[in-house]
């Protein structure tokens, strides 16, 4: 894929973070946008500011809603009559060791980051069928190695990529594009909404943001990965370095992430 001009896109949690910063390079590249989020109000400004680059469209939508993304499929093709990439992006994260949490954080987890790529992707794919398009999950280092403190989160992420990884695999003789996404420790809102032990949102970040990868530059990395139709990309060196380690020695990388992670201020692991 040498463009993405007139290809009509949707992409959820497209509200802030890695979302936004992607709503706004795939409208610099001239695709048709397709916005979803919770909060209406931050698409609406979002829609001004990209509706000279090209057609936008916001949609409100909750992802662990099967209507709502039914809807947001429906008002696409209605508006657009093609889907030819769907990122799934909407996600939330958590930190509190399991032995504590009360688990309707897991299944809240599992309601937005599983369930919401599933509802989407199960409602978009046969028109991504016909396009010969793209779907991409948004996961982390974390669908790759368990990270301590964030069961909920690990296990949502393992889950989308073995769904998408599958999907790819069902799909080899259609010329579907399924991209795998891991961007590592990213700049954005995720950590400072991240569940607690009894559910209510951690309200800061734990990590000194200035010092992680952009959005924007993750951005672009989706961008180039869609275009090159990538199985899978994951990017910062410390991503990269896990995955690959862990390959080869685990138990190494266990001690490891448990010391780099329990570094956190205010970390639960001791």
């Amino acid at each position: 894929m040498k463009t993405l001009r007139d290809k009509v896109v949707i992409i959820t949690g497209a509200s802030s973070g890695i979302g936004m910063a992607a709503a706004r390079a795939f409208a610099a590249e001239g695709a048709k946008v397709v916005m979803a989020a919770r909060s209406m109000d931050k698409l609406k400004e979002l829609e001004k500011e990209l509706s000279s680059l090209t057609e936008i469209l916001p949609v409100k939508a909750d992802v662990t809603s099967e209507q709502d993304c039914i809807n947001l499929i429906e008002h696409t093709v209605a508006r657009f009559g093609r889907i030819d990439i769907l990122v799934n992006n909407a996600g939330i994260s958590m930190r509190a060791m399991f032995r504590d949490l009360d688990l309707s954080v897991i299944k809240n987890l599992m309601d937005v980051n599983f369930w919401g790529t599933v509802y989407c992707t199960k409602y978009a794919l046969p028109h991504i069928l016909k396009s010969q398009g793209s779907v991409v999950g948004v996961i982390s280092i974390a669908g790759f190695k368990g990270l301590p403190a964030r069961t909920g989160y690990s296990a949502s992420k393992f889950a989308v990529y073995g769904f998408l990884d599958t999907l790819r695999i069902e799909h080899l003789k259609e010329n579907l594009h399924v991209m795998i996404f891991a961007p590592g420790f990213t700049a954005s809102n995720i950590r400072e909404s991240a569940l607690t032990a009894d559910g209510s949102q951690q309200g800061s970040t734990p990590r000194n943001e200035s010092e992680m990868m952009t959005a924007e530059e993750c951005a672009m990395h989706l961008i180039r990965g869609i275009k090159k139709r990538k199985a899978q990309v994951v990017l910062t060196f410390i991503g990269k370095l896990t995955v690959l380690l862990n390959k080869f020695i685990p138990r190494v990388v266990d001690r490891l992430e448990y010391n780099f992670m329990k570094k956190e201020p205010n970390s639960p692991l001791k």
